[in-house]
């Protein structure tokens, strides 16, 4: 059986960029916020923390400040996602070296490839790198899944240790689970699946909600894992709008916007990705003031 990265909650963590590059300062504040907030492991540089826009220099020194910060309070697990695979594997590389936890990995996206490229993809990084990976499929994003077959193939390699399932596909995670056992720890990739996920087995979530309400889905997983499901609905009542309009926009623009109505300063985004609609932050205050998050 393999050793479990984390149980529970893990925030995916936003970046704060400046004008000048990333409010270190500003990362501080957040990641204690999650720490004392219950959450038990943070993943940075991950699609909420904008990877895709992070210089080299930028995601080593990020990785190197976010496991300082945490001071072994929480796991810290390292987005490497991408679409070249060698990259993937130096910055795999890199978070082993700086004292990372475990490193999140996607499938890759526009250079969409078979279910034989994603064997080879994932397992040259798992080869490579001496570090716990954790697999990423977000079909929605990146325009291809894992497949059962696939799965069960990573699976048997020592260093793959689990997989967040943003997928939607519950037939699918029902049979991962089946076929793979406790080879493969799932966790939710979609705070509004963590309930049922976990009812199948799943350790926790990777959440995106949790920077506004850490201790809602700390609270959340623990109820599940006593088996207290009636208390876990009724977390996720008081929060799934919540839930629903932090995609109202492509993440992270909601989060961004949501921790600043709640003075919690997310810094700002980078283009691609442009500030909220008016019309959204309405809706997305409305929500916030439904979960007791703002005075109404």
């Amino acid at each position: 059986m393999k050793k479990c990265v984390f149980e529970g909650s893990c925030t995916a963590v936003v970046t704060p960029f400046s004008a000048s590059g990333i409010d270190y300062p500003l990362l501080r504040a957040q990641i204690d916020y999650q720490a004392n907030g219950g959450t038990q492991a943070i993943v940075v540089a991950g699609t909420t923390g904008e990877n895709p826009t992070l210089e080299q220099a930028e995601f080593e020194l990020l990785t190197e400040r976010s496991i300082e910060f945490a001071a072994k309070r929480m796991k810290v697990i390292v987005g490497i996602g991408g679409n070249n695979t060698l990259h993937c594997l130096d910055k795999a590389r890199f978070a082993a070296y700086s004292g990372a936890d475990a490193v999140l990995m996607s499938t890759p996206y526009y250079n969409k490839t078979t279910q034989r490229g994603l064997l080879r993809h994932f397992l040259t990084v798992a080869d490579g790198a001496e570090i716990p990976l954790i697999l990423y499929n977000v079909p929605s994003r990146t325009g291809i899944g894992i497949s059962a077959e696939t799965y069960r193939c990573l699976s048997e390699h020592p260093n793959i240790s689990g997989t967040k399932e943003a997928s939607g596909d519950f037939s699918l995670i029902a049979r991962i689970m089946s076929e793979c056992g406790n080879a493969l720890h799932i966790w939710s990739g979609n705070d509004d699946q963590t309930i049922p996920i976990m009812a199948l087995g799943g350790k926790g979530v990777i959440s995106v909600a949790s920077n506004v309400v850490p201790h809602a889905i700390a609270s959340l997983c623990d109820r599940c894992f006593r088996g207290d499901f009636a208390a876990a609905r009724r977390i996720h009542a008081a929060n799934s709008e919540l839930f629903r309009l932090l995609f109202i926009e492509t993440n992270p623009i909601p989060i961004k916007a949501a921790m600043q109505l709640c003075g919690l300063d997310s810094g700002q985004l980078r283009l691609p990705l442009v500030e909220i609609s008016d019309e959204n932050r309405q809706k997305l205050l409305h929500a916030l003031k439904n979960a007791g998050l703002l005075p109404c």
